[in-house]
């Protein structure tokens, strides 16, 4: 995947967080990531997808969450790592394949291209797709803790962290090694709510 530059962490106003609000009528998935650093349970991320603004993202996202069946097998992020780490900028996970930032894999069958680069990297807690390029999206995304201009027209935001962001930022100060944590952080579980209650909860799992 890209190297993804680090930045230097900024103050942003609250008020600039209006912007990721749905607009009224707009139908948007929420999901959850239950996280564990070495077998430590550190709590739940919950996240807002913006399917208005970016659909075939979001689904792609979505459906990763609950589990998306390919060719007989149950494929998703349950069990799926952070393989990278980098304070101040971001946590990067989701190789669904390999594990180590070199594999990709998405519902459509194949890498799939940049939606739309409508909203910027301008605050923590949002959801961003890595990618080796333009066109390259699969499954493997990353979570800001600082705001990253740099990436803005490269990596395709779409989502944002409603809950849990205690979560992101202990994953952030977790220990790494050539940016790479030390205890491995994982994804116990995810799933997919609609008003509320959980409506699927993924037996999906990463490939070894």
């Amino acid at each position: 995947m890209r190297f993804l530059t680090k930045l230097k962490k900024a103050f942003i106003p609250p008020n600039d967080q209006e912007q990721y609000v749905a607009p009224p009528g707009a139908q948007r998935s929420r999901v959850w990531m239950d996280m564990t650093i070495g077998d430590v349970p550190v709590g739940r991320i919950e996240m807002e997808l913006f399917d208005d603004v970016v659909p075939k993202t979001a689904a792609n996202f979505r459906e990763l969450c609950k589990g998306h069946e390919q060719g007989g097998k149950m494929m998703g992020y349950h069990g799926a790592t952070f393989h990278r780490v980098i304070k101040d900028f971001m946590i990067q996970g989701g190789d669904i394949i390999r594990g180590d930032g070199t594999g990709t894999y998405s519902i459509y069958g194949g890498a799939f291209p940049d939606e739309n680069f409508k909203f910027r990297h301008d605050i923590s807690g949002l959801l961003s797709m890595a990618n080796s390029g333009p066109g390259t999206n699969g499954c493997q995304f990353f979570i800001t803790v600082a705001p990253a201009d740099y990436l803005n027209g490269k990596h395709v935001v779409f989502g944002r962290v409603t809950s849990g962001m205690d979560v992101v930022k202990v994953i952030e100060e977790t220990e790494t090694r050539d940016d790479r944590p030390v205890q491995t952080v994982r994804v116990a579980a995810c799933g997919v709510n609609r008003d509320g209650p959980t409506m699927a909860t993924s037996s999906a799992t990463a490939v070894p």
